[in-house]
């Protein structure tokens, strides 16, 4: 049975804090989801670590749905969230209802995130009103890294204090939850304590009630760059390029494959169809 929300508001209540990392296609959900992790991000981050492009900007409606689908079908227990892409939702209300509802109607999705504080709490809180659950993003925003930078938020006294109304103003339009990214880790307790939803925290110290990690960088997968914030507890990238070597290796020397990685023709057939090809030659 799926993870409610209510389920992941519990986790708050309780002070029991819990795992999220995100997911980009069918075997990495599958895996996530086995491993007990109750929320899944299909994160716009694919930009970066599966599509090769250096800023999420680049993220089409269209790409994250396939991703978010193909989550959908690994994962039968955690929430899966969709991550709205740049520019699906900033226009206006009417064009965030309609994309928020293709990660459901489509993709499957059970809930929907969006980047932005204040500025966002209308279009959360319409979003709430119809049915679709949102996950809020505070802090460093990836969406407007080319305005802001990619640096930690809320250090100056006046950035702090919007840092905590942008939270108040998410909390207050209805959305179940709130990822604090790069945000100094006090701010990020205060911010934590005053909340009745759970935060969720990416490089946001340790007093999140969860913490969201993208699942290339955790697994070592990705290696063009590795955020401060991120724990490597597995190198796959190594592991697979040291398979693909041995791999390649076994083709050259005519070790792989052997018959055991094939099928055969019984000897009847074998010996019948020589025969036929001896008198068609003839």
């Amino acid at each position: 049975m799926r993870v409610t929300l209510q389920e992941i508001l519990g986790f708050k209540k309780r002070g029991e804090r819990f795992p999220m990392l995100t997911a980009y296609d069918y075997p990495t959900a599958k895996v996530v989801d086995e491993a007990g992790v109750p929320l899944i991000l299909v994160g716009d981050s694919l930009g970066n670590v599966v599509l090769g492009y250096d800023s999420t900007v680049f993220v089409t409606m269209d790409v994250m749905i396939h991703h978010t689908a193909a989550v959908v079908r690994g994962a039968r227990r955690a929430l899966v969230v969709g991550d709205m892409p740049f520019m699906s939702y900033q226009t206006g209300t009417v064009t965030a209802l309609e994309n928020a509802a293709r990660f459901l109607r489509e993709a499957g999705a059970q809930a929907v995130k969006l980047e932005g504080g204040e500025i966002m709490a209308e279009t959360i809180k319409a979003l709430v009103d119809r049915g679709i659950p949102v996950m809020g993003h505070i802090g460093f925003t990836p969406q407007s890294a080319y305005q802001i930078g990619q640096r930690v938020q809320g250090r100056s006294i006046d950035a702090a204090e919007k840092l905590v109304r942008d939270a108040h103003a998410v909390e207050d339009a209805g959305a179940f939850a709130v990822v604090l990214e790069l945000v100094p880790s006090e701010l990020a307790k205060l911010i934590t304590e005053r909340l009745t939803i759970p935060t969720i925290g990416i490089g946001a110290g340790p007093d999140c009630d969860s913490q969201v990690q993208v699942v290339s960088d955790m697994l070592g997968l990705y290696t063009d760059f590795v955020p401060r914030h991120a724990k490597q507890f597995a190198h796959l990238a190594d592991d697979m390029r040291s398979a693909v070597t041995t791999y390649s290796e076994s083709v050259r020397e005519g070790s792989f494959p052997t018959e055991e990685n094939g099928s055969s023709l019984k000897d009847e057939v074998l010996t019948e169809l020589e025969a036929r090809l001896r008198k068609g030659a003839g």
